[in-house]
């Protein structure tokens, strides 16, 4: 298995609202925090340890790409 890089997400703009509501009235700290927590909650019922590391690849090429 690999990650799914298609849009998957059911109501995709309901979902952002309540990401972006989740994080609201929060300290910048409490919003890392909590998107941290949220990481390792959705990583943990990932799983798969070969789809985490592929997304971590993602993940921090995407960052890298978009600072440069």
């Amino acid at each position: 298995m690999s990650v799914n890089r298609q849009p998957n997400i059911a109501e995709h703009d309901a979902f952002y609202e309540e990401l972006i509501n989740a994080q609201r009235d929060l300290s910048d700290e409490q919003a890392e925090m909590f998107l941290a927590k949220l990481v390792i909650i959705l990583a943990n019922h990932v799983g798969d340890r070969a789809v985490l590391s592929e997304a971590i690849a993602l993940a921090r090429s995407n960052t890298l790409a978009a600072a440069g």
